[in-house]
Parts: structure tokens; C-alpha cells; sequence
């Protein structure tokens, strides 16, 4: 029991509050005492009590009704209250109508002082469960921003920008980017800024399932349509009925199923696996990538209808070693998430030295690999509030292995091509930027995010 919580008699009987309020008191409580509806009023507005002991028949007219017009009261200033209704034998009707308006317990006068001690000290502790429930989801919210985009370099500003804008318009969009740079975290954040903000937002990660498994999931199925198939299951277009399905690593998904999700984008229609008529869905896809859609498409492993389809609007999120004004901000951001599994609940800081090696760290995970190295150093560090460069894992690593040098080396190949593929279609076009985008397969606005990351005029 929490040491020496506050709870209220309300009783108009001086004797029993002056027995009841010194056992209470030897048990551990810090007992109020009130002795009519007025007094009892002020008590129960001065403070917040982990109990409250209320007889329902006060002064100064003794009415059972009255008395619960009261509790009503109370619950509605204070709907978390525990509050204990008592009365005589002969009132066992209106305490059950008080539980049902909402009391903690009743108890029947005259009350055994073993049964109002163990009922007291039951009421005290679940309201303490709840009121740190309450303290830790308030912690939560302010903490723990899950769809909030966390960023101040230009690059990164830009792209939301473009979400913030693109959020508004009812329209496909694709976001684009590698492993870990948040493209689900940016489709909520789309689909949170959106008019579809009170339906459902639905995820699902296409190249996670086998095609038979993945065409169920997504367009549900009848009962006895295969193997396993014990009822009807609603498919997840369904799900996200007036509200929005996001289809990660969309690239991943096996080619028979595109032409099923290109009708169902196209004509708000899924069939399920085993049905003979369609059912009408309205639902907005956001989709994504780590890959070159156009590359895919040249290669035959996607559709280019179903690309231009779902390319309503493209975001390009740029990797974190693009970013490297927002990486120390994102490091705090998730050492705070990371408080909740230390021991003492503490976010730890970092020194100058910690955010200098942070920022110069590569990050070929993005932002998912600076997460869990923020969680893990937490954990790691104990007792300790302040981190170190010797704290990181990527600090005394030895020079980079062959393997890394030649994966370094390709892409930045694959760089110096795009940088020049972009130079001599601007060129061709003479730097007509729309002209140059169609070229490229990108939108217009990915074409200038390409210029900006490659310092091109």
C-alpha cells in the first residue's frame, strides 16, 4: 500500500467517524472526515483521495436519493473515484443502484472493521495502478511522437514538404528509399494528415509472404476455398475500407498479384479467393520501396501500368549519411525511447565527442541501425548518464573489411553514373526539368531532390 494515502469519510454520525477514522489511521490512511453534503463537497474538491467512504443518507434531509445525485456528482468531477457507498441494512436497493452508477463497493452498516480495512486498501491500490498507468501513457504521448517525422536538414524538410502537401490530395503515393530510412513512419504520417485520418491505416509487407498466402491476406477468401480455409476472412483491402493500406517493399510482390492489385487501385474492387462477385472497397494505397521501379520494370518484374498507377505522387527519403544535420537529433530522440528499459528510467545523454562520431558514422541501416545502437548503449552503459564514444559498437571496429570497401566502392559508381545520366538529360533538354523527369522515370519533384543531393545547379 502506497504510504499513507488520503481517503474521506463522509458520514453524519460522529461516533463512527471517530472509530472508523482511528482504525483507518493505525492501519496506514490519513484520514478527511465530512460530516454533510456541503462539508463533503469541499472535501471531496480539495484534494484527490485514493478512497472515499460515502454513506448516501446526509443531511440535511437523509434521502438515498439525494445521496446518489451526489455520487453522480462526484464521478462526473472525478470519474476515476473510488468511491464506497454505505447505508443501512434496509437500503441494499440503492447501493446497488450506486455500484451501477459507477461506486467502487458497497458496505452494509453497521460495517465489520476487518471488511472496511481490506476494502479500503484494495480501492487505494488499484487507484495508485491507475493514476501511474495514467502518468506513464501521459509519458508515452509526450515522448514517444510514434508518426511524428523528426528532421532539420533541408533535404529531409523538403520531402515533408511534399508528404504534407500530397496528404490532402486523395491520390496514390509512392515513397521511395533504402532499409530503414522510415518509409512507414512517413506513410502514417500521410495517412494521419489526410481527410481519411479516422479510418484505418492497414500495413502490409509484400515480399514477407508466399503469393498464395499473400493474394488471401490481401483480398481475403470463403470458407472451403483451399485447404485451411475453416471461414470467410475479410482480406485487407477490406480492413482499410475508407481509410488507407500501405503496401511496403511493393516491389517484392509476385507478378500475377499486380494485376489484381492494379484493378482493385483502379476500379475499388477486390475478389476474394473462392468468390464469384467482387466487393467494392474504398481505400487509398500508399506503397513503397527500396527499389528502382524502373529498373524492375526493364527487367520484366513489374508492371509498368500498375508503376504509373500507383505513382500518384513519389517522396524520395534520403538515407541518414545524406542527413547528417539531423543524426545527433535523432540519437536523443531515441535515447529517450530508450529510458523505458533502463533501469532507473533515465534517457542517457551523449558527450560532444559521441555526437561527433555519430554524426561521421555512416549509418548503412538508417535510421532502424541508430535506434537499436541508442537502446543497446543505453543498456550497456549501466549506471552510467553520460555516453562515450567507447560506448558504440562502430568505434573500435577495424578498418573496413574487402567485402564493404568493394559495396562502397559500387555504389559509389552507381552515384557518379545517376550524377551523370541526370547532367546529360538536362543538357538534351535543355534544363528543362519536366522534360528531363519523364525521361528518367522520376517525378518532378524526385528529379529535384536528386539535383540537391548531387550539388547540381
Amino acid at each position: 500500500m502506497t504510504s499513507n494515502p488520503h481517503i474521506l469519510l463522509v458520514d453524519d454520525d460522529s461516533a463512527f467517524r471517530g472509530v472508523y477514522s482511528a482504525l483507518l489511521t493505525h492501519a496506514g490512511f490519513t484520514v478527511h472526515q465530512a460530516h454533510d453534503r456541503p462539508s463533503a463537497r469541499d472535501a471531496f474538491a480539495a484534494r484527490a483521495y485514493g478512497a472515499v467512504l460515502l454513506d448516501l443518507m446526509l443531511p440535511p434531509d437523509g434521502s438515498a436519493t439525494k445521496g446518489l445525485e451526489m455520487l453522480s456528482e462526484f464521478l462526473a468531477e472525478k470519474p476515476g473515484a473510488k468511491i464506497i457507498v454505505a447505508s443501512g441494512a434496509g437500503d441494499t436497493r440503492f447501493m446497488l443502484q450506486a455500484v451501477r452508477e459507477g461506486a467502487y463497493d458497497f458496505l452494509t452498516k453497521p460495517v465489520d472493521p476487518d471488511v472496511i480495512e481490506v476494502v479500503m486498501q484494495r480501492a487505494v491500490t488499484l487507484a495508485g495502478l491507475e493514476a501511474r498507468v495514467e502518468t506513464l501513457q501521459n509519458k508515452l504521448a509526450a515522448h514517444t511522437p510514434q508518426h511524428t517525422m523528426i528532421g532539420q536538414s533541408p533535404i529531409f524538410l523538403e520531402a515533408l514538404q511534399v508528404a504534407e502537401r500530397v496528404a490532402l490530395a486523395d491520390l496514390p503515393v509512392l515513397v521511395s528509399g533504402e532499409h530503414g530510412t522510415g518509409k512507414e513512419l512517413l506513410a502514417r504520417f500521410i495517412h494521419e494528415q489526410s481527410p481519411r485520418r479516422s479510418g484505418p491505416f492497414v500495413a502490409v509487407n509484400c515480399g514477407a509472404l508466399p503469393e498464395n498466402l499473400l493474394e488471401s491476406t490481401l483480398f481475403g477468401h470463403l470458407q472451403g476455398s483451399f485447404t485451411g480455409a475453416a471461414k470467410d476472412r475479410a482480406g485487407l483491402f477490406a480492413r482499410a475500407h475508407q481509410g488507407t493500406l500501405f503496401l511496403d517493399e511493393i516491389a517484392d510482390m509476385p507478378a500475377p498479384l499486380q494485376v489484381k492489385v492494379l484493378r482493385a487501385i483502379e476500379y475499388g474492387e477486390v475478389l476474394p479467393v473462392g468468390a464469384d462477385e467482387p466487393v467494392q472497397v474504398d481505400v487509398r494505397v500508399l506503397s513503397a520501396t527500396n527499389k528502382d521501379l524502373t529498373l524492375e520494370q526493364a527487367s520484366g518484374a513489374f508492371r509498368e501500368d500498375l508503376y504509373w498507377r500507383i505513382r500518384g505522387a513519389e517522396i524520395c527519403l534520403p538515407p541518414l549519411r545524406e542527413r547528417p544535420e539531423d543524426v545527433a537529433l535523432l540519437a536523443r530522440h531515441f535515447l529517450n525511447l530508450a529510458a523505458a528499459i533502463c533501469p532507473d528510467g533515465q534517457p542517457r545523454s551523449l558527450s560532444s565527442e559521441a555526437e561527433e562520431l555519430l554524426v561521421r558514422h555512416d549509418w548503412p541501416g538508417n535510421m532502424r541501425e541508430l535506434r537499436h545502437e541508442m537502446q543497446r548503449a543505453s543498456v550497456m552503459a549501466g549506471a552510467r548518464q553520460l555516453l562515450t564514444p567507447e560506448d558504440f559498437n562502430f568505434s573500435a571496429k577495424s578498418p573496413a573489411s574487402k567485402d564493404a570497401l568493394v559495396g562502397d566502392s559500387l555504389q559509389e559508381k552507381i552515384r557518379q553514373l545517376e550524377q551523370r545520366e541526370i547532367r546529360l538529360a538536362l543538357q538534351r533538354h535543355q534544363h528543362n526539368r519536366t522534360h528531363v523527369a519523364q525521361e528518367l522515370g522520376l517525378s518532378r519533384q524526385g528529379l529535384l531532390n536528386k539535383m540537391e543531393r548531387y550539388g547540381i545547379a
